[in-house]
């Protein structure tokens, strides 16, 4: 049976599509902070019809109510009760941005068959320091100067005209889930967060889960060898583009990874 329609599972709205008999694994798809399911629209058409593909609002976005917290791991437990209550068994996780990291964490903590890292370096480095930085101002009224900061240098810019108008307007830019998603990154120091992100790595190499870190451009050489050290057959894919999506660039060229 064929679906596209949009569905409540757990409590996370989703677009649930493809045929319930198709053979693939299917896929799940985590947008990053502050966007939704949409982000994912150009990729999904690009997949055959038959494929299994469940896009999620995460808590706090599009569809998805607002939670108290936005621990990541209750973050993850939520999208592990969406996908077991949509029938998915074992899925490939794809998640941009900050979708990225909760792929990571799920695949680490849940059976999946795959994780599709798409432009989202695990280790705090600079980006971390700005945020601890600018966190007196993320904290006050003015906290969307941190945000506009930030876009600036994603390179919307770039985009084809629809990616554009979809990364400006489909977006709830919030205070509460940059504090929330951002709760790890503002309060854990940099060594707890990179032994953290070695543990789930290291589950993932005994587990045998492939990892594909897909970016749009080179990564730092210092970060390959630090991916590599602790999970030796990750992939690491160039989608060369100027912006932080290369998911919106390169729709057709992501769905032929997938």
């Amino acid at each position: 049976m064929t679906s596209a329609h949009q569905h409540i599972y757990g409590d996370l709205a989703a677009d649930l599509h493809g045929d319930t008999g198709d053979d693939q694994p299917p896929l799940v798809f985590l947008h990053g902070l502050t966007y939704n399911r949409r982000h994912w629209n150009a990729v999904r058409a690009e997949l055959p019809t038959s494929r299994r593909v469940l896009a999620l609002d995460l808590p706090g976005h599009g569809d998805s109510p607002r939670r108290d917290t936005y621990d990541l791991d209750a973050v993850v437990a939520s999208v592990h009760l969406a996908v077991t209550e949509a029938g998915f068994d074992a899925p490939i996780l794809v998640g941009h941005s900050i979708g990225g990291l909760l792929a990571t964490i799920y695949a680490a903590s849940y059976p999946a068959r795959g994780v599709v890292n798409v432009d989202q370096p695990l280790l705090p480095g600079p980006f971390s320091d700005m945020l601890r930085m600018a966190e007196p101002v993320l904290r006050s009224p003015a906290y969307l100067q941190v945000w506009e900061r930030l876009t600036a240098g994603m390179g919307i810019d770039q985009l084809p005209p629809t990616a554009q108008d979809l990364v400006r307007n489909a977006t709830t830019p919030r205070q509460d889930l940059f504090l929330g998603y951002w709760h790890e990154l503002l309060s854990s120091p940099a060594e707890e967060l990179r032994e953290r992100r070695e543990r789930d790595l290291t589950r993932l190499d005994t587990q045998g889960v492939p990892y594909r870190h897909v970016s749009s451009d080179e990564l730092p050489l210092t970060y390959q060898a630090w991916l590599h050290s602790v999970l030796p057959d990750a992939d690491l894919t160039v989608l060369a583009s100027a912006s932080h999506f290369p998911h919106l660039s390169h729709p057709s060229q992501l769905a032929v990874l997938l």
